[in-house]
């Protein structure tokens, strides 16, 4: 039995491309050999949005908050898309750099991520500790590094939410709101 996932595309509707930059923690990998990344950046790109910057940073606290924060301070990205650092290892410390940054967590994005994982990698989706939120106005969603998980991700969950033509809702159209008091 497969996931099916809710909404449709309003074709008459106008497309708004979203600028979205792709961090990739690892260290192991640079940009050559950042397959996740890359996936990332071609879907997006495919989908009409706007690559507004690629990063690899150490799967570091301190080097990945420092690559977050220059973004959403910056006036220039809209979504922030994070591959790696959201495993059980020890070095892994995705959430725990971007957790704390969050003004509002995205709950129900790791549900249906995992939802949608669990569908291709059965319980090993467990091991993944995917996260979404919003950093000053900027969505933040932190995709496991491996190249199933970031199509999973991108595919099946994110893509329509960040299709301003997406309904019943999406995101795009919350964006000139998130900075309300």
């Amino acid at each position: 039995m497969g996931l099916e996932i809710g909404g449709k595309l309003d074709t008459g509707a106008r497309f708004q491309p979203v600028r979205i930059a792709v961090l990739t923690i690892s260290d192991t990998r640079d940009e050559e050999s950042d397959t996740s990344g890359q996936i990332l950046i071609d879907r997006l790109k495919g989908a009409g949005h706007v690559l507004a910057d690629r990063a690899v940073v150490r799967d570091d606290v301190t080097d990945i908050r420092q690559k977050v924060k220059a973004w959403t301070g910056s006036g220039e990205v809209d979504a922030i898309l994070t591959t790696g650092g959201t495993g059980l290892t020890g070095r892994d410390v995705t959430p725990e750099a971007l957790s704390p940054l969050f003004d509002k967590t995205i709950d129900g994005f790791s549900v249906v991520f995992h939802l949608v994982s669990y569908q291709s990698v059965g319980l090993s989706t467990l091991q993944s500790r995917a996260l979404a939120g919003i950093i000053e106005g900027v969505f933040v969603f932190c995709l496991p590094g491996s190249n199933g998980a970031v199509r999973d991700g991108w595919d099946k969950v994110i893509a329509a939410q960040l299709d301003s033509r997406h309904r019943p809702c999406n995101m795009v159209e919350l964006m000139p709101r998130l900075g309300e008091k």
